[in-house]
């Protein structure tokens, strides 16, 4: 039996991150997978984004990672993006929009939104059909695999699992911005990776603490825009206007 960590939405805090990286580490797993969503929100894109390359196996690209990257009119995106160097630029241009593979026999689609774009969001809450909808094949995920068995996704920053018509739908949350506990969450996925023989698989479902007044303060440190919305989404995981 194999493990794969699956951790989304970071947006730029690094204490929240090396948390979940040192969890990781000490369940001795050794594949990561990351959805998207590195930058924004937080004061250090650029330390996450390093991070990341230093430790995930598979990154794709979030809807903040796209935006980013191009002309904006916004102050606070304006200074989100000199965070960033023109390498890190090219970088996060370069991501892909979804990761497919087999494990234990079930075919696993993983993608940051849903598949029909970066910036269409499904809310756990939503009608039935839109959230079967993210089991759909579209041009951006190609047409030519199977429908997948099971799918997950970040951007929402909210946790959670059903079963839907025989078919699993997750979210991982989020590791730097979670809007359910004032935790960061990521999830584990056991199974016989790259198989398509049927065999036992789980999903399974973390918490980490970390220091959300140190994750403030180095927010403050540098004068970071848009500060007070983000001290209350930290604090008491409550969304409270800023873009997810």
């Amino acid at each position: 039996m194999e493990q794969i960590a699956i951790i989304s939405d970071i947006h730029g805090n690094i204490p929240a991150l090396e948390s979940v990286l040192n969890d990781i580490e000490k369940r001795n797993i050794k594949q990561i997978f990351c959805l998207g969503d590195l930058v924004g929100k937080g004061p250090d894109s650029y330390k996450v984004i390093e991070r990341i390359r230093q430790t995930c196996e598979k990154v794709l690209k979030g809807n903040w990672d796209d935006f980013i990257t191009k002309k904006t009119e916004f102050e606070t995106l304006k200074w989100h993006q000199k965070q960033l160097t023109a390498e890190q630029n090219i970088y996060l241009k370069s991501l892909p929009f979804s990761l497919d593979f087999y494990m234990s026999g079930k075919f696993i689609r993983l993608i940051h939104a849903s598949p029909q774009s970066l910036y269409t969001r499904t809310q756990p809450w939503d009608t039935i059909e839109k959230r079967l909808s993210m089991f759909e094949n579209t041009e951006f995920t190609g047409y030519s695999t199977p429908k997948p068995d099971v799918v997950g996704y970040g951007d929402v920053h909210n946790a959670f699992i059903q079963h839907l018509h025989g078919k699993t739908l997750f979210n991982t949350g989020s590791v730097g911005n979670p809007l359910d506990l004032t935790q960061a969450a990521y999830v584990i996925l056991e199974g016989e990776y790259q198989s398509m023989k049927e065999a036992p698989f789980s999903i399974q479902f973390v918490r980490i603490p970390y220091d959300i007044n140190h994750a403030i303060q180095l927010a403050k440190d540098v004068n970071m825009p848009d500060l007070e919305p983000y001290i209350k989404e930290l604090t008491t995981a409550t969304y409270r206007g800023m873009k997810n």
